[in-house]
């Protein structure tokens, strides 16, 4: 873990786009993606990254807060668990579901709906404290997403951001897979969103403060195996990466990703305890 610091919310060149890129194609086709597999399976085990968030943005009782890309709810269920007034919105109905059973289970209240991070169905300074937890960081239009952050949260609130970063093992992950099966060319990497000098890019101008500071979720699985076999079935992005490739290609990508895992493997005793590096960000609107 590394000190808390302040970026100087000072807007910069953005990274150069292909002008062809057909965003609205690329939206649903991840949204399918994510649609496939079960991904709280996955999104369960992050629940510390949703609890740990709100402490940084110091969330008050009663306040109005949203979840973007909520997910199955880890960032909501914490919010609502400190008596927050908590909407989440996802494009995933499955997800959502997910999320008002854990609800429902847990006795809290959350205003559910569907809708996408780049429109969200919401009038402007909505909400005092907007959040995203591994969500908004796949948005394919990355500034028009980190435009609706801001719309939507009132002036003096605060947006709190976990996003992987490039160099740490998710945004290691991502690289491998996209070795394999490409990204269309000039879509922006979601892990840009873990640096934070893109987020100064997409904030900064509006933004009155920026705090970062890396953290880590430690993913702890029976072993390198166990994870590729939960990440290969559960996890839409893997699952469909898998999918496209044939045996051969298969084979392959699933043993760079099992090399990955040993290299940053921190257990001695064969089961997987990896550390994998986040921003965490704390966004004054």
């Amino acid at each position: 873990m590394i000190p808390s610091s302040t970026v100087t919310a000072l807007p910069q060149a953005r990274p150069a786009r292909a002008p062809s890129l057909d965003l609205a194609a690329i939206k649903a086709k991840q949204q399918a993606v994510w649609s496939s597999g079960e991904y709280s399976v996955v999104g369960t085990t992050l629940q510390i990254v949703g609890e740990v968030l709100c402490e940084a943005v110091d969330l008050r009782s009663g306040e109005r807060v949203l979840d973007v890309a909520c997910g199955n709810g880890n960032a909501s269920l914490a919010a609502a668990r400190r008596f927050a007034e908590v909407t989440g919105v996802d494009y995933v109905p499955a997800l959502l579901a997910h999320a008002s059973a854990r609800a429902a289970a847990d006795g809290m209240a959350l205003d559910l709906r569907e809708g996408d991070a780049e429109r969200l169905p919401f009038s402007s300074g909505a909400f005092d404290v907007v959040l995203s937890t591994f969500g908004v960081m796949f948005a394919p239009d990355q500034e028009h997403a980190a435009s609706e952050l801001l719309r939507v949260c009132r002036h003096g609130g605060r947006i709190g951001l976990a996003n992987w970063t490039p160099a740490g093992f998710v945004g290691e992950v991502f690289k491998v897979v996209a070795s394999h099966v490409p990204s269309p060319p000039g879509l922006l990497e979601p892990s840009l969103w873990g640096t934070e000098a893109r987020l100064v890019e997409l904030l900064g101008a509006e933004a009155h403060e920026i705090r970062s500071r890396q953290l880590h979720f430690t993913f702890r699985y029976r072993s390198a195996s166990h994870w590729l076999e939960v990440f290969r079935t559960w996890y839409g992005p893997l699952r469909a990466a898998f999918a496209t490739l044939g045996p051969v290609g298969q084979a392959a990508l699933g043993t760079e990703l099992t090399a990955l895992v040993d290299r940053f493997n921190a257990s001695r005793d064969g089961t997987m305890v990896v550390p994998a590096a986040y921003l965490e960000t704390v966004i004054v609107a």
